[in-house]
């Protein structure tokens, strides 16, 4: 036991020897030296992946500033767009009122006048010919609530709400008073009930808004009806040369060799004096001429409104808002003239016939036309309820047998 292990054993050769000892020297190498292998690249910072911001600069630069510029990386932003000058904005608008009459140009005009809107060319300097667009489109042929034209009738006025802070106070009401025309008139064509309801909610307020009519607005809307067949034009030329041929006798009478404008008098300065004290005067009258002339066609406009509206009674969904509609017209009805009032009245008396009609099962179309409301009506308007509520509802106890 005492004796080696590897005794009888041949003595190792020396390249074995060399082998063991040049392997130890390798580990000891790769333990201590680095490895030559290059580390992973670092993910780049997205902050660094961007691209720098562009430096605006002018179109008419010299060639060392653009060389500069493009020699430090950025690059040069030139002007696509022009503002239009005052002038050319006023020629625009003339053209396009030229053009909105006729009614196969409406459309592409009242695109052109949109975007003069959107692009803040309406001033106080060009508001008086963007007035007179709409006065221009108002006074076409073809009617607001036309169905070829109605969608740009409708989206010209309601652009036009933008710009009606530099209109004064006179074409501020006539905007108004299209605006009926324009707007809430064709919003009760729609196919939505809730803004056929909207729609109508509106022109209530605008009827709840309207002043009591007087005796005179009945008086003036008789001699409107009457004198439309005479034209107050002929009447005024013929009372302008009357006038001027007797004023050229008086003056041949009174004055026959012209001494009077050589002698100073008063007379004129009294007249220039009257004539301050009666400006004020002058702007009362003219401002009580412009509302009365706003309250009629705002009467006007919204006894059209109510014409239209209905005119859909036969929609089903419609009824119950057009109801509601004529009926708070009909409670109003003082605020309109004599002959608004008659129809009023007669379209009240129309939706009052189609409501016993309906409730009678009675229509049109010959079909039972009753909604929803008025049949829940018909069929709970002899029912009796129980104390148990839900069972025996209408009191003959027939639930108690299968109840136990």
């Amino acid at each position: 036991m005492g004796d080696s292990l590897f005794e009888g054993l041949p003595p190792p050769s020396h390249q074995q020897q060399n082998q063991e000892a040049e392997a130890n020297d390798t580990t000891k190498t790769t333990k201590r030296e680095p490895s030559t292998v290059p580390a992973p690249p670092k993910p780049a910072l997205k902050s660094a992946l961007k691209r720098p911001k562009p430096v605006e600069a002018e179109p008419d630069l010299e060639d060392g500033a653009a060389e500069k510029a493009t020699a430090s990386g950025k690059r040069l932003r030139f002007k696509t767009t022009t503002d239009a000058s005052e002038t050319q904005v006023i020629e625009a608008m003339k053209k396009i009122a030229s053009h909105i009459k006729t009614p196969t140009k409406f459309s592409k005009a009242s695109k052109l006048a949109i975007q003069l809107i959107q692009a803040g060319s309406v001033k106080p300097g060009t508001s008086e010919h963007f007035f007179a667009i709409l006065e221009a489109a108002m006074s076409s042929t073809t009617s607001c609530t036309d169905p070829s034209v109605r969608a740009d009738y409708h989206a010209l006025f309601s652009a036009a709400q933008d710009a009606a802070e530099c209109l004064n106070k006179k074409q501020k009401n006539q905007l108004a008073t299209w605006t009926v025309r324009a707007v809430l008139a064709n919003d009760f064509f729609t196919d939505d009930s809730f803004l056929f309801s909207k729609t109508a909610g509106q022109v209530k307020d605008a009827i709840a808004d309207l002043p009591v009519a007087t005796k005179d607005d009945d008086i003036e809307e008789a001699a409107s009806l009457i004198d439309k067949a005479v034209t107050t034009d002929e009447y005024s030329k013929r009372e302008d040369t009357c006038s001027g041929g007797e004023a050229e006798e008086n003056k041949d009478v009174s004055d026959p060799f012209g001494l009077d404008a050589l002698i100073p008098s008063t007379v004129k300065k009294d007249e220039k004096v009257k004539g301050k004290k009666d400006m004020p005067v002058k702007v009362r009258e003219e401002e009580e001429e412009e509302s009365k002339r706003f309250l009629k066609y705002q009467r006007e406009a919204l006894i059209t409104c109510l014409e239209i509206a209905a005119r859909r009674y036969k929609i089903p969904w419609c009824q119950t808002v057009i109801d509601i509609l004529v009926k708070h017209a009909f409670d109003n009805v003082a605020r309109f003239t004599s002959c608004q009032r008659d129809a009023i009245q007669k379209l009240w008396a129309s939706i009052r016939e189609q409501q016993t009609r309906r409730k009678q099962g009675k229509s049109v179309n010959g079909k039972l036309d009753v909604n929803g409301f008025e049949w829940l009506q018909q069929k709970y308007a002899g029912e009796k309820i129980s104390i148990r509520h839900s069972v025996g509802g209408s009191g003959d106890r027939r639930a108690s047998q299968w109840l136990g």
